[in-house]
This record gives C-alpha cells, structure tokens and sequence, in this order.
C-alpha cells in the first residue's frame, strides 16, 4: 500500500493511470495525451510497473501497456478503512476543535493574574458501583491510575491520602513532557466525601476539588465540585482544557467501574 500511495503521489503518474483506466494505451499515444516526452513517459510506466499497477504487452514495435485493476481495488478498499476509522473517531477531532476554540477564548479574557479566581465547575455522574468501590477508585493509587488521565496520556503518580493533612499527588505524560500536580488533602469521610486542593506546577493556578459520593437506587452518584484561585494568565491554556478533560477522565472512570462490574 505503501508503495502504491508513493507512485500515485506523483501527478503525471497519477495522470497515466486515469488515460489507461479508460483503456491500454501505446506508449506513444500516451506521450500525445500527456504532452510528456517519451522518455519520462517510459519511466513513469516502469515505476507504476514495479508496484504491480501497469503490465506492458510488447506487440512488434508497439508497446501497450494495460491497467490492473486489483491492486487498485486492493488501495481503494484501504483507504475506505482509513476513511471508516476516521469517520468513527470523528468525534476526538471534535474535541480538539473545541479545545483549541476554548483557548483562544480563555486567552483574550487572561489580561491579568487572577484573572480567573473564584470561578466554579460542576460534573456528575451515575456509577454502577458501591460508594466504597467509587471511593477505592480514588484513594487507591493502583485504581486511580486507570482513568485519571486524558487520551494519549498516562498516569505515572497519582495519590490522594484519605486523611486530612494527606498527599494529593498527581502526574501524567505524554510523548511530549509530564505534567504535575501537587496539594493536600483537607477531608477524607470514607464512601461520602473527599476535598483536597491541587496546584498545577507550570500552569500557575491552584483548584479546590469537592468530591461527593451519594448512594443510588443505580448505584452511586458522583458530584466533583472544582474551584480555582491564585490562577496567573499563562493558566489560560490549562483552564480552557478543564471542562473537556474532566468529562473524558470521567467518562475513563465510568468505563473502568463498568468495566470491574461486568
């Protein structure tokens, strides 16, 4: 495929095979429809002949040269996938729009530091689990390593002691750099509720998070409440990020619940 795509990429060749998809064609009349000179014309026919797309019939002085149409069939069908699998995560594209939208917008507001204090954010969920394997999932370091990162990312510490005065620690990474968090943990009431602080270390902002856990006739529904503070204007891209991330890592965890569940 690789190989097709790269003798393709070239617009004569490409030129070629659209004249011999109508029908073979001399190496002469080829020459005439393409305004070519024959030697290029030959050249581009022997590389379309290496991959398998040409197939030369010497005929006397004449020689014709025919389509084949498989390893095109083999191509077309290929990219049809690529195109499917695109399409089915048309959605993380979407995301990343929205992203790139919410940082243009956060950073026109950021003109000063604290610029962004005392703003609030809200996320729910209904988990089909106990509070105590909710509660697990956020405690427990091996647990909270499975969800509590975006796509692509991964969690290399990630730690809340459910005591008050306890570490809350949390950095992932990516092809491109880790990221941390650090703060302390302010109310640990087991299965109900759990607050700490984290400040993003780069990113110059400090959140409060209010997690809140309720038993349900579904199983048990979780409230994180978020505040931000000491927020500077190179936060501007963390902040836009918040509302997106929090949602997939959300999502990550209602996955893994389910997942335990099942």
């Amino acid at each position: 495929m690789e190989q097709i795509a790269a003798v393709l990429g070239d617009g004569a060749r490409w030129r070629l095979v659209e004249l011999l998809a109508e029908r073979p064609r001399s190496v002469g009349e080829l020459v005439e429809l393409t305004g070519l000179r024959q030697p290029q014309t030959t050249k581009h026919l022997q590389a379309l002949g290496r991959v398998g797309l040409v197939t030369v019939f010497p005929l006397g002085q004449r020689r014709v040269y025919a389509l084949e149409s498989e390893p095109l069939t083999a191509f077309a069908e290929r990219l049809r996938q690529l195109a499917s699998t695109a399409g089915a995560h048309a959605g993380e594209r979407d995301v990343l729009a929205r992203y790139r939208d919410a940082i243009s917008q956060e950073t026109a507001l950021a003109a000063r530091d604290h610029w962004a204090d005392g703003r609030t954010f809200s996320f729910e969920r209904v988990l089909p689990a106990s509070a105590e394997v909710v509660w697990r999932h956020w405690v427990e370091p091996d647990l909270l390593a499975t969800w509590w990162a975006p796509p692509s990312m991964t969690v290399t510490e990630g730690l809340l002691e459910p005591r008050a005065g306890g570490r809350a620690v949390l950095e992932y990474r990516d092809a491109d750099g880790r990221y941390r968090s650090e703060g302390t943990v302010h109310e640990a009431t087991p299965y109900s509720r759990l607050v700490f602080d984290l400040a993003v270390l780069g990113a110059s902002f400090n959140a409060r998070y209010d997690v809140v856990l309720t038993a349900t006739a579904d199983g048990t529904h979780l409230r994180v409440g978020m505040r931000l503070d000491d927020t500077t204007v190179a936060a501007a891209p963390s902040i836009a990020g918040i509302e997106t991330g929090w949602n997939q890592v959300l999502d990550n965890l209602a996955r893994v619940i389910q997942g335990a569940q099942s």
